[in-house]
């Protein structure tokens, strides 16, 4: 039973081209991917930079998903004075919120999720500028969301690690330690999608998981470094190969990031 797996930043949905968020070219661009199971960073809930659309149901309905697990990472407007941690594990705020989701088309047994401490204090963000400038901002709250999928049996699970070194590392391993012990109760392989903040082969090497796609991924206009990952654990030798062989970095008429794809039979 193929499956296809995607992961996206959304990246709000903004389009580097022209600088505008339209819901129709993000709904069109996902739904292009066709996939079963998207992994989504950067989702907007009720912004007023995003038209107060919740995103995460826009890309369920584009993609024909069953099942959609939204969790908010920030109350308010990340960047914007007044933003604070939002509970990743409750319901969305009912102001603006921030933050991933994961979109199945399969039938989802149950939903977990694992909330990752962010780095403390303030940290540098390059600005692609000229003159080059460094914008200082709190980094947010972390998390990872996971779908045991019922057929075929899988665990699915998206993340957007932190952007400061050490932190992501720190996230990744416990991110790897929970997901394990959740696969393990669920008697299946797992997943893992997302965007890690870490690039090339070090998520593969750290986690002993196997990458199935391999490409730059951003920035996206020429994207120089792979940040954006899907990594298996579990899966049998020759599924691994023939994934990694399908695997694909897809550019999108929106973000400052390129689309992961593959397709798996587990």
């Amino acid at each position: 039973m193929s499956l296809r797996l995607a992961s996206v930043n959304l990246f709000s949905g903004r389009s580097l081209a022209d600088g505008l968020i339209d819901d129709d070219r993000v709904a069109a661009a996902v739904a292009a991917l066709d996939a079963d199971v998207l992994a989504l960073q950067e989702v907007d809930v009720g912004q007023p930079r995003s038209a107060g659309t919740d995103q995460a149901a826009l890309v369920a309905a584009a993609a024909g998903a069953v099942a959609v697990r939204f969790v908010p990472l920030v109350a308010g407007t990340p960047g914007v004075p007044g933003w604070t941690a939002a509970d990743a594990d409750g319901p969305a705020p009912t102001g603006p919120a921030y933050g991933i989701a994961l979109a199945s088309r399969r039938p989802v047994v149950s939903w977990h999720v694992l909330g990752l401490s962010p780095a403390r204090g303030r940290w540098p963000i390059p600005l692609p500028s000229r003159p080059p400038r460094l914008l200082w901002i709190a980094d947010e709250p972390r998390a990872v969301v996971a779908a045991v999928l019922a057929e075929p049996r899988l665990v699915v699970a998206c993340t957007h690690l932190s952007f400061v070194p050490g932190t992501n590392l720190r996230q990744l391993h416990r991110a790897r330690r929970w997901l394990e012990e959740l696969a393990a109760r669920a008697s299946a392989p797992l997943v893992l999608l997302g965007d890690l903040n870490l690039p090339g082969g070090l998520p593969a090497r750290l986690t002993r998981w196997s990458p199935l796609v391999t490409g730059p991924t951003f920035p996206a206009p020429s994207p120089r470094a792979q940040v954006d990952h899907v990594l298996a654990h579990g899966l049998a030798p020759d599924v691994v190969a023939a994934a990694a062989a399908a695997g694909r970095v897809v550019p999108l008429p929106f973000s400052d990031h390129r689309a992961v794809v593959t397709d798996v039979e587990p």
